[in-house]
């Protein structure tokens, strides 16, 4: 782990162009010169292939985990809300899916801004920036949090009046704010709670969003791999206090998120951009697991945070 974030900073240091992805727990962290890459494939924006229509329906097929076992879980997260141990937490479960694509095929067609293959382990089409850093030190993370079905009646103003969606995000948006002051100044939410439309392979959904930034010091290129350890594993993908609902997650979620709900990104010699691993297929002996979850607080339905777990298992098609 050390050598890897050490690896992060020596590249920015030397501005020369880099991928590089890092696993949920930080155990995992690899860095390859865009000259390479390899096998790895990405896309951000300015970056890498487009999208390429599917001439074929694609269908998925959901295997998920039975409403009881995913109630255990969630009823374990109440406890520890109650205890004070913890105020929001993501709680997430592996769901198999089969698929008629290979997950090159689903790199190619994914309708995402950010994509990433990395042939026989995983793919991931994610909505979701983790941080950006332009060349003179402004960083900027965009939290997602609050999903809805837009074909429900009056769906944007229905997800904005939630109340425990109005909870979570600020939640989320006060940790990262907390987050961002740990690696740099000048911390501000220059737009608060916004709502952006993702469409999938049956449905569109609207996924409420918050745009948090600050500036970094001069010498940012050189320590980035520190700063990146600092800021992970994701607020948005956890929880808070985020140390203690770490552990928590470890207990309660009961298998190895590897690198689902990490982050991967683009060092161009002179920026950075990153997102966080979620909408992910894990390929596995078993086969293809699509993991997913969504936040738990006090004010949370077992019923509702199910079917929206349920929900983040799509096709963007």
């Amino acid at each position: 782990m050390a050598e890897g974030f050490a690896a992060l900073s020596r590249l920015a240091e030397a501005g020369t162009p880099f991928a590089f992805v890092v696993s949920y727990d930080k155990r995992e962290v690899y860095a390859r010169p865009l000259r390479s890459l390899k096998d790895w494939r990405m896309a951000v924006p300015g970056f890498g292939p487009p999208p390429r229509p599917l001439r074929q329906r694609a269908r998925l097929s959901k295997h998920p985990v039975p409403f009881s076992r995913y109630v255990k879980a969630f009823e374990r997260v109440i406890e520890e809300i109650r205890s004070g141990n913890t105020y929001l937490l993501n709680l997430t479960f592996p769901t198999p899916v089969t698929l008629p694509l290979t997950l090159e095929a689903l790199f190619e067609s994914a309708n995402a801004p950010y994509r990433f293959l990395w042939p026989g382990r995983f793919v991931c089409f994610s909505p979701e920036p983790f941080v950006r850093i332009d060349a003179d030190g402004r960083i900027a993370t965009f939290p997602m949090k609050g999903t809805i079905d837009a074909a429900v009646p009056d769906a944007e103003a229905k997800i904005l009046a939630n109340e425990k969606e109005m909870a979570e995000h600020v939640m989320v948006v006060d940790l990262l704010r907390n987050d961002l002051g740990m690696v740099a100044k000048e911390v501000r939410v220059r737009r608060f709670r916004y709502v952006e439309r993702l469409s999938t392979h049956d449905r569109t959904l609207l996924q409420v969003s918050s745009h948090i930034e600050a500036r970094l010091p001069s010498t940012w290129r050189q320590n980035l791999g520190e700063i990146l350890q600092t800021l992970l594993p994701a607020g948005s993908v956890t929880g808070t206090p985020k140390r203690r609902t770490c552990q928590i997650i470890e207990s309660v979620e009961g298998y190895d998120r590897g690198f689902f709900t990490g982050v991967f990104g683009l060092f161009d010699g002179q920026s950075l951009q990153s997102a966080v691993m979620i909408r992910f297929i894990e390929q596995t002996p078993e086969g293809l697991l699509y993991k997913s979850g969504g936040g738990i607080t006090i004010d949370s339905d077992p019923k509702a945070e199910y079917e929206e777990l349920l929900a983040k298992v799509y096709l963007p098609l």
